[in-house]
């Protein structure tokens, strides 16, 4: 075997292998060895066959995964003599080995490029203290409270009002004829929590139990589904049954249900320390991303393009995702997919720096990850998805994702050695109301007139980092912008 390799950019490289024919010839009998060890033909005995019969049944794939193989394990020695280590998916250029003749093929790949290290030991850094937010414990045993409701059939005589759990069937109408796409017998919905449109709940909302009515409901523009975005249809619908929910009184059998704790307080205490915890790893998290945003604007250094582009798509992907379950689609947001993909370049490009200085950090301090670690992994990873380790594995092999899995445990480890030398300053936490999981009210008290987020108070954070710290807690995408006494966060998406 022979190569050269080719620096197309800083962090683009190019392998070009030459086989000789006597390689390429011995890959190929390698294959149809371990075939004929199984191959069952009428006549012989497992392992009897001649060659040429195996070779002749079984040539496509035979050849298909000799030349699989063959590449495989010379792209592993070939990196391992060069000590290159990709940044992204390998892009083989390869036909299949053909017999007597020599084989070429490229490999393409992206490196980390070349980076001085600024000193990255005792940086100073600021950490909230994990402290528990009051109504953010509350908001959970209300939760509680309604998944233990009790539902009651209504037996007075009246229409169906906000708050009620209705059982109905539907059916939209368009020109006398039935939709078959809008339709559902015995649905459950509740009213009033958003969970239609209007103009659907309205004809619900002057029905009794037992009656049947018909409106039109129009679907606005940027309906998830595009044959009735903007169309108007006559829903027709038979209301079943009216329910309410009784929610119990939080007591200590209230208690008991809930996860058999001896009365309130034990609950309340449990909810407090799973809390806690959390808070703890969210403090750490927005202040490890403060610590490696304060090396980073020190630094710059070329990005390997396909690397950014692939966390590009994963966001995109991601920001779809939240979209549709909306009930909205991206094309409604009056932007070009080019445009979006944009909106999306910043944070890509800033996910894509921090992975490479956490990359050369590691290099530089000898971090290492081992097979047995990489293995952990996979099982963790199999039991939090409910998949067989296997199909993990076979996974990240087949689509040579094993590489971008280590550099990501390597990150992590990295980061892990930069916080524990830093010199954390705790600071008070800054409630705001838009904790994870709690939908925002109307208006809430740590937004001003003009959008920018502050304190619970709606006083300005005193530092830019507080602000860092409570974007990082968001759910959210802003920027730091600085306002009379200190600063605020401007919401971006």
């Amino acid at each position: 075997m022979e190569y050269t390799v080719d620096e197309i950019s800083p962090v683009e490289r190019k392998v070009n292998v030459t086989i000789p024919v006597e390689e390429v010839n011995a890959a190929i009998s390698a294959t149809i060895a371990i075939y004929k060890t199984t191959a069952d033909f009428k006549g012989f005995r497992k392992g009897k066959v001649p060659t040429k019969m195996v070779e002749a049944r079984f040539k496509h794939q035979i050849y298909e995964e000799a030349t699989t193989d063959l590449i495989n394990y010379q792209i592993n020695e070939i990196l391992g003599e060069l000590k290159l280590v990709p940044l992204s998916r390998l892009d083989v250029d390869a036909e299949v080995l053909v017999r007597d003749e020599e084989f070429v093929y490229s490999v393409g790949f992206e490196v980390a490029p070349e980076i001085k290290l600024p000193a990255y030991d005792n940086l100073e850094v600021e950490q909230e203290k994990p402290a528990i937010d009051p109504a953010e414990v509350d908001s959970v045993v209300d939760r509680i409270r309604t998944n233990l409701a009790e539902e009651v059939k209504v037996e007075e005589d009246r229409t169906a009002a906000a708050g009620d759990i209705v059982i109905i069937t539907f059916n939209a109408w368009d020109d006398g004829k039935a939709i078959d796409e809008i339709k559902a017998s015995n649905f459950r919905m509740v009213l009033g929590e958003g969970q239609s449109l209007a103009d659907f709940e309205g004809i619900i909302t002057k029905l009794k139990a037992g009656e049947k009515g018909e409106g039109e409901v129009s679907f606005p523009e940027d309906f998830i589904n595009k044959d009735f975005a903007g169309k108007t249809v006559t829903m027709r619908v038979v209301l079943h049954e009216i329910k309410k929910q009784i929610l119990p009184e939080i007591d200590n059998d209230f208690a008991l249900k809930a996860g058999g704790f001896r009365d309130v307080e034990q609950l309340r205490e449990a909810i407090e320390n799973s809390y806690m915890e959390s808070r703890k790893n969210l403090v750490k998290a927005a202040a490890q991303k403060n610590m490696m945003d304060s090396l980073l604007e020190k630094m710059d250094f070329p990005l390997p393009p396909a690397m950014v582009e692939e966390h590009i798509n994963r966001m995109v992907q991601e920001f779809a995702q939240r979209v549709e379950q909306q009930g909205r689609r991206l094309e409604s947001l009056g932007k070009t997919p080019e445009e979006i993909r944009e909106d999306h370049r910043a944070p890509a490009e800033t996910t894509v720096r921090t992975q490479l200085l956490l990359l050369a950090i590691a290099a530089s301090e000898g971090l290492e990850v081992s097979r047995d670690e990489v293995e952990q992994h996979i099982q963790q990873e199999a039991i939090r998805s409910q998949q067989d380790p296997e199909a993990v594995k076979r996974f990240y092999e087949d689509n040579n994702l094993m590489f971008a899995l280590k550099d990501r445990m390597l990150c992590d480890k990295a980061v892990e050695l930069v916080y524990a030398r830093a010199k954390i300053t705790e600071v008070e936490p800054q409630f705001s109301g838009l904790t994870k999981g709690k939908a925002p009210a109307k208006k809430t008290e740590d937004k001003s007139d003009d959008g920018l987020v502050m304190t619970k108070g709606g006083t300005p954070f005193k530092t830019e980092a507080a602000a860092k710290t409570r974007l990082n807690a968001l759910e959210t995408e802003g920027e730091i912008v600085e306002v009379e006494g200190g600063f605020a966060i401007k919401p971006t998406v």
